[in-house]
Formats: structure tokens, sequence, C-alpha cells
């Protein structure tokens, strides 16, 4: 397998006169977990199937595991793992039916296929439920369910679309501990998310917005490099002082997060703390300090007015 597992150059898809992907270059290198990240409607799920062949690009070419997409689009689906939004198994059939009908579709039979779905029912916590319809599952089990579809077949390669949206926390946390299992094992994956904790649990994300990469990195880097410091702010009127900051020279955005007024304060200011402590906006204000920035700041600062 190469070391590059996806390589796109100026992917586009437009319908009708949208532009839903607009120029997007990527480079996925193998025994990642990739991650696009961006609100509804930003291009990840339309990036993602053009990737897996499922789309035709208006413009653009993909490579895949070595394979030209669309063209290879056939043989390509056998070698991947495609786990989508929206739960798209079989409610009516039980677990062991949905992995035995899908292990058909991979082209496993016999020994094969019997050893595979036994794994992946062990690993995926499944044995118990194996004569369960998927359809009287929570979203917890169906999200187990899907996964160990997508990779009954073994692939090298795994594109996720947004598989915890509709999961509490904790199955979100565990499915994320079998991702990193799998990328142990060699897998590499492509997910699509919204959250802003999952983002950052990727090894590189590219932050789209409008159909285009706003940025493309490691977690670690974007926030370098994004061009602001974070100071918090604590004390009363936050609204008030929140409201006088927005526009004013130096400050890239704003936003109350619980008892505290999250800043970003533009890095060519020396020091931000005293910055703010100077200006009349955060008069009244009982504690100024410098904090860490995450990738909700990056994603600020990337996208729509605080991009520079």
């Amino acid at each position: 397998m190469p070391d590059v597992v996806v390589r796109a150059e100026g992917l586009v898809k437009k319908f009708k006169d949208f532009s839903a992907v607009d120029g997007l270059d990527l480079t996925i290198e193998r025994g990642m977990i990739y991650g696009f990240l961006g609100p509804n409607g930003s291009g990840k799920t339309t990036a993602m199937r053009m990737l897996t062949g499922l789309l035709t690009p208006t413009e653009g070419t993909v490579e895949v595991l070595g394979l030209s997409v669309p063209k290879d689009a056939e043989t390509l689906k056998y070698k991947i793992g495609y786990m989508t939004q929206t739960f798209s198994l079989y409610g009516d059939l039980t677990v062991r039916e949905n992995l035995r009908f899908m292990a058909t579709i991979y082209g496993l039979s016999g020994k094969k296929r019997k050893q595979r779905i036994g794994e992946v029912m062990e690993r995926y916590e499944l044995t118990d439920l194996q004569d369960r319809f998927a359809g009287k599952m929570s979203g917890g089990q169906r999200q187990r369910l899907a996964l160990a579809a997508a990779v009954l077949h073994e692939p090298p390669l795994l594109f996720l679309d947004e598989p915890t949206s509709a999961v509490d926390p904790e199955s979100r946390r565990h499915f994320w501990e079998q991702l990193f299992d799998l990328v142990e094992d060699g897998t590499s994956i492509v997910v699509t998310t919204h959250f802003m904790d999952e983002a950052e649990r990727c090894h590189r994300i590219a932050i789209m917005e409008a159909g285009q990469k706003r940025a493309d990195g490691s977690p670690k880097e974007l926030m370098a490099a994004m061009g602001a410091n974070v100071v918090e702010i604590e004390g009363p009127n936050l609204h008030e002082i929140r409201r006088r900051l927005l526009g004013a020279t130096g400050i890239v955005a704003a936003a109350q997060l619980g008892a505290r007024l999250r800043v970003l304060v533009k890095d060519d200011i020396a020091d931000p703390e005293g910055f703010l402590k100077s200006m009349p906006e955060t008069a009244g204000a009982s504690l100024i300090e410098r904090v860490r920035p995450n990738l909700e700041d990056v994603f600020v600062t990337s996208t729509g007015a605080g991009r520079q």
C-alpha cells in the first residue's frame, strides 16, 4: 500500500450553479485519522462521497489507495469501509443476519465469513446481541454494528461520515477508543465531524467552510499558527464587555463561556493580557488571564469574520 492513501487535486463538485466543494486539495497519509471539521453544508460529506467513488467530481482528480476515482470505483469499494451518517443496515434483520449479508456483499464466504463475523461481534460487543433486530437496538449499539459491518472485510482505509452524531457522550468516547485500536492495527481513517473535541483527537484535520478548505494540519500546528492569543476575562457584566470589545482594534473575536469571556487577541500584540487590562472596555473585570487555545479558537480564526 502507498504511504499516501488519498490524494486529491482541484476537487470541485457543482450541483447546477452551486459549488458544494470548491477547489479541494488533499494529501492523506497512511496510518492516520484525518478529520474534516465543519458545520452542516460545509462540503464534508460531498467531499467524502467523491473520495469513495459515490459521486463523480465536476472537476479535479482523485486517487485512493493507488486507484483512480471514479474510474476504478468498483475495484475500490472492496478495499475500503464506509460508515454513513444515517444508520443504513436493515432494521428487520438481526445483528448476525446483517453481518452475513454484508460479508456476502464483500465476497467473504465459508470459513472466512464465519471467522470474521465472530471476530467483529466479539470486538464490538455484539455477541450477546446477535439475535436482536437492528431496528430494536439503541443508538450506541447500532453504531457498533455499523462499524463492525464496515470493517468486516478488513479494509486498509475506512471512511466515517459523522459516525457519532446520534449517540451519547460515553458511546462517543468508547467509539474513538475503537478507532485508535483500528489505527494501531494498520487501518487509515477519514472521518467527518462537527464536534471540536473529536476533531482534536485526529492526527490531522481540514477545516471546511462553504465548500473550501480553510486550514489543514495537526491540531497542535493549527493552534500555533492561528494568528491570535486567547485571554479569558472574569467579572460582572461580561455581556456588556463583550459588546464593547467586538470590533475594537486588535480583537479577533469574543464569546461568553459560562462565567468567563473568551477573547481572541491578534498575535502581533506582544502582551495580550496587559493590552486588555489597559482597555476601557474591560473596566470592572476581576480577572484577565491568558489560556491555552483550542480547536474552536482555530475554527473561529479560520472561518467567517475571523478569517483574515
